[in-house]
């Protein structure tokens, strides 16, 4: 099963090239560093390191952390972080420069593994969230390298495709030292897989334990004064195409109601993706909606509807300058992104019904009263109304997601205590 896999990975070679060629028309970071792909780098520059991957920025803001905690706890032990994606890769240079090393991760062909190994000597391996590759995971363990699986989720859809290549998974799975999962259920799901019990653990989630920057009030109170102190303000963050749509029906609705203090409401739009900045900006001018674009240094006038957050890694900022929050990827398939940030500044959230990558803390989430979840672009202007019209519901909910995220963390120590002993 993995020669077949392999096999077949090879053919597919100058269609993942192609893909990244069409990518890079939209974001010209796809066209650069293709030799890291392929494992062809410069040997790094230490003897040994320790190695996590985060595929994307996503992952790697949930890797934050993490990898700070083991930049103090390993402080003569070079930190090697892995992405696969320009967000990523930007996000890892933002944070920590050169603190930590970065390349690529390559794509999963034995000889691409092989010069990646060799040319940067992990000790450890360390996986955020499921980012399972059949031959990285069999070199390591050919290697001897431990591997612990972090901050591990896994859907229904998820385990149902590896439950389909049962044997090839169970091969794969073998080279993990430890999983350490962030619920009982996605324990028990790797167990199903063929996970020894004695190597699963359940952690929690080390987003509960990220901290916001200090200066994040500050920044977020300049923010609101350019937005203005005297309008509401609306969020939807990580949007996906068909997202934007329908939250411009949504937020027409509101601006169009009978309620005063909802008809200069302000909205802030904030893409997932770079490569889409450009498209949703037209889709809000098409609305006739006055636009004002971050990246531009553009100023809120009273006219200005909508804020379009065409730049990386300001979220939190952005989440505790407003008033009420919706999570997006969740009215589209896409699974849902991070809940927890905007509850971590007592934001009451809103999400759609697709959160199948995030179900338990959605369902902990609205068990708290701390979040709404809706199906659709009409009801996601009712929840929205709801707690614009209401402060006192507005200020309850969002303490109550505050207190959540505040007593659920502790997963990252967890997290420490298994690499400490691995």
């Amino acid at each position: 099963m993995r020669l077949l896999y392999t096999f077949l990975f090879y053919l597919f070679v100058p269609f993942i090239l192609l893909r990244l060629l069409w990518r890079g028309v939209r974001s010209r970071g796809y066209w650069q560093r293709w030799g890291e792909r392929f494992g062809f780098f410069p040997a790094l520059p230490v003897s040994q390191c320790i190695w996590i991957h985060a595929v994307s920025m996503g992952e790697v803001q949930a890797a934050v952390p993490l990898i700070q905690a083991l930049l103090i706890r390993f402080p003569d032990q070079a930190v090697l972080v892995t992405t696969m994606t320009p967000t990523g890769s930007q996000r890892v240079r933002e944070v920590f420069a050169d603190k930590v090393l970065h390349v690529y991760l390559p794509y999963d062909l034995p000889g691409a593994v092989a010069r990646f190994l060799n040319r940067t000597q992990p000790r450890l391996l360390i996986l955020m969230e499921t980012e399972l590759w059949p031959n990285v995971l069999l070199a390591c363990q050919a290697r001897a390298i431990p591997v612990i699986l972090a901050n591990a989720r896994l859907s229904v859809g998820s385990a149902a495709g590896y439950q389909r290549i049962a044997g090839l998974t169970r091969t794969m799975l073998a080279g993990v030292t430890t999983v350490a999962a962030q619920t009982s259920v996605d324990a028990a799901r790797f167990i199903e897989l063929g996970v020894p019990a004695t190597k699963v653990q359940v952690t929690g989630s080390i987003k509960f334990d990220t901290r916001l920057p200090a200066d994040v009030s500050e920044k977020a109170l300049v923010l609101r004064r350019q937005w203005g102190t005297d309008r509401l303000v609306w969020i939807a963050a990580s949007t996906h195409e068909g997202e934007e749509a329908a939250v411009l029906e949504a937020f027409s609705e509101l601006r169009g109601s009978e309620d005063a203090h909802l008809k200069n409401l302000v909205l802030v739009l904030v893409p997932r993706h770079p490569e889409r900045f450009n498209r949703v900006a037209s889709l809000c001018q098409q609305r006739g909606w006055v636009t004002v674009r971050r990246s531009e240094g553009g100023l809120c006038t009273p006219e200005t509807a909508v804020y379009l957050s065409d730049t990386m890694g300001e979220l939190p900022v952005l989440y505790a300058a407003c008033d009420v929050a919706f999570v997006g990827g969740s009215l589209v398939p896409i699974g849902c992104h991070n809940l927890l940030e905007p509850a971590a500044v007592a934001l009451p959230v809103i999400m759609g019904p697709h959160v199948f990558e995030c179900a338990e803390i959605c369902r902990r989430l609205l068990e708290a009263q701390a979040a709404q979840q809706v199906d659709n672009a009409g009801q996601l202007a009712v929840a929205v109304k709801r707690y614009l019209s209401d402060a006192t519901l507005r200020l309850e909910t969002g303490e109550k997601g505050r207190l959540f995220v505040q007593q659920n963390r502790g997963a990252l120590q967890r997290l420490l205590a298994i690499i400490d002993e691995t």
